[in-house]
């Protein structure tokens, strides 16, 4: 790294940190399974505790199994400065989406403790439940919690496809903790993270200052129809649900054509019977619409729903529709944004301001302290895939600018 910095974090420490946990739930193709609260993901955590118990911290965990190490500073009279992301993964995710700001802060702390350096306030690094929303929806569904968006007892009952309930497994894997959601404080929270975009690779820059949160919805859509023989079913006559939801998707997919920045996607759906030569009866979708501003948002939102009845209506077919989940705009702390662009002059790095087109636990955080967010690139913007890569340099790089910005936070506690 640059000789500017006093301090400089190990490139190829944190680079082995994050290909030993990709061990933990490692697919064939080089990726991730690690869903939340799995045992692949309980395996990553006894390690994450374990490594951070090694350098002094102190590990709690709350009811939803948000954790928090914290390492002490010269003033216990001082709420710690956080850093951290989250451990799980998609079902097919990388190695690196959240990984990177968990370990990344663990490397600051490494750096820290082998040079001796005391830092002002207490450090913390949070590694938040459930952000990837892949097997229990909603996303961020535990720093959510934390921030008062939702209730404890909400994400307890929170149901994968097969029925198990998160607050079941938090306890099934040891994870389900005694302290209260929001009763852990810290003053501030930095979030390092891989860009899921193609931004900063397509500009050679190799950070990025997040400014922001775009806004995100999802819906869950149910469509009754009704089953009957392919071949004795004449055409006129049936009651498709699965052409319904291929009109329905396609609607959808103009929609965000239409409202660019803006997207708006299908990313699960489920056919019944799902047989070759059945008629579908049901289909069951789920609906993602995302925009930088509320009130596109809001249009978007109205758009879609219009488009959906109106094609219910036209081919005979029953609808359930609800939005499950509303996550506003976020504009993050000018104050922690600056010591962010600190922190790239020290490392003397090429940069771009950008807001976040993808959620993270940041988000909700900022309704309850300042909060900002680093990025790095990832090759080809691509994301939520086993294929996801980043390098080691990029890695550092970040790590690298959340030393620099973390102790320039810290000056202010002096």
């Amino acid at each position: 790294m640059s000789s500017k910095t006093n301090l400089t974090i190990n490139p190829q420490r944190l680079w082995d940190a994050l290909m030993e946990t990709a061990q933990f739930g490692a697919t064939p193709k080089g990726g991730i399974r690690r869903l939340t609260v799995s045992d692949e993901d309980k395996r990553v955590r006894d390690w994450f505790k374990s490594e951070c118990e090694k350098l002094g911290c102190k590990v709690e965990v709350d009811e939803v199994g948000n954790m928090f190490a914290t390492r002490a500073g010269r003033r216990a009279d001082v709420a710690p400065i956080a850093m951290g992301s989250h451990l799980d993964t998609q079902p097919t995710g990388g190695k690196f989406d959240g990984v990177l700001g968990v370990l990344g802060a663990l490397e600051v702390l490494r750096t820290l403790v082998d040079m001796g350096y005391e830092t002002n306030a207490p450090l913390m690094i949070a590694n938040w439940t459930n952000e990837e929303g892949s097997r229990f929806a909603p996303a961020m569904l535990c720093s959510g919690v934390y921030a008062g968006v939702f209730t404890p007892e909400f994400a307890w009952s929170r149901e994968d496809r097969s029925g198990l309930r998160l607050g079941d497994e938090l306890a099934r894997i040891g994870y389900k903790g005694v302290h209260k959601a929001g009763a852990i404080k810290f003053s501030a929270m930095f979030e390092l993270h891989i860009e899921q975009g193609p931004i900063l690779e397509a500009e050679n820059k190799v950070i990025g200052v997040v400014t922001g949160v775009q806004g995100m919805r999802w819906y869950e859509v149910m469509l009754k129809g009704q089953e009957s023989h392919t071949g004795a079913t004449p055409m006129g006559l049936r009651k498709n649900a699965l052409l319904a939801a291929a009109r329905m998707i396609d609607a959808i997919n103009t929609i965000g054509m239409d409202h660019l920045p803006g997207v708006a996607s299908v990313g699960l759906i489920e056919n019944k019977p799902n047989s070759r030569n059945v008629v579908p009866g049901e289909v069951f979708f789920t609906v993602d619409l995302r925009h930088p501003d509320e009130a596109v948002l809001d249009k978007m939102e109205k758009t879609y729903r219009a488009a959906i009845t109106k094609i219910a209506t036209s081919l005979q077919i029953e609808i359930t529709e609800n939005r499950i989940w509303n996550s506003p705009a976020v504009k993050f702390a000018p104050d922690l944004i600056e010591c962010v662009r600190h922190g790239v002059s020290q490392a003397g790095l090429k940069t771009r301001d950008m807001a976040s087109g993808a959620g993270h636990d940041a988000a909700y955080i900022a309704r309850v302290a300042p909060t900002t967010m680093i990025f790095v690139p990832c090759l080809g913007g691509i994301s939520h895939n086993e294929e996801e890569s980043t390098t080691l340099e990029e890695c550092a790089a970040g790590a690298q600018v959340l030393l620099n910005a973390v102790l320039a936070h810290d000056r202010s506690f002096a």
